[in-house]
């Protein structure tokens, strides 16, 4: 079983391909909901992406509930700068996914609030701060459920 990156109507092509370059190492599946910020055919999604892209396959949905009706993971967790439950603190289990949101609001508020027991947030203690960026949140957040699952 794979976990599943979702990303919840992403904005900015080279966040997009770097989450997709994570994909295909760590052989995690791609959700792109839309509407998307760019078109797939973007230099920039490409040249983040590199060569990786083509083996990427992600999977396309026209929006939040076409995701929720075709949905293959098993549990969702919702990042957020608004949770409570730190993302090491969530006990992850093959074929969870991660739902990201877009890079200049997040999730909107009506995911968030019809599920309020699955926000994960990774802290920041730093004076100034607002989010980690996308490619980075997704990347510390997969990683955390690698090691507990993998041990990697």
């Amino acid at each position: 079983m794979a976990f599943h990156i979702i990303l919840h109507q992403p904005e900015i092509p080279q966040n997009t391909g770097s989450i997709g370059r994570l994909c295909v190492s760590t052989g995690t599946q791609l959700h792109l909901v839309h509407p998307l910020g760019f078109d797939t055919s973007d230099y920039y999604l490409r040249r983040a992406g590199l060569d990786y892209w083509e083996h990427l396959n992600p999977t396309h949905y026209s929006d939040w509930e076409d995701f929720l009706a075709r949905n293959p993971a098993s549990r969702l967790w919702f990042f957020t700068t608004r949770g409570e439950r730190r993302h090491t603190d969530v006990r992850w289990q093959d074929g969870d996914g991660l739902v990201l949101g877009r890079e200049t609001a997040g999730l909107p508020e009506s995911i968030l609030e019809t599920n309020p027991d699955s926000l994960v947030k990774i802290p920041m203690p730093g004076d100034f701060h607002r989010s980690l960026n996308l490619a980075q949140a997704a990347a510390v957040g997969l990683y955390e459920a690698l090691r507990q699952t993998r041990g990697w």
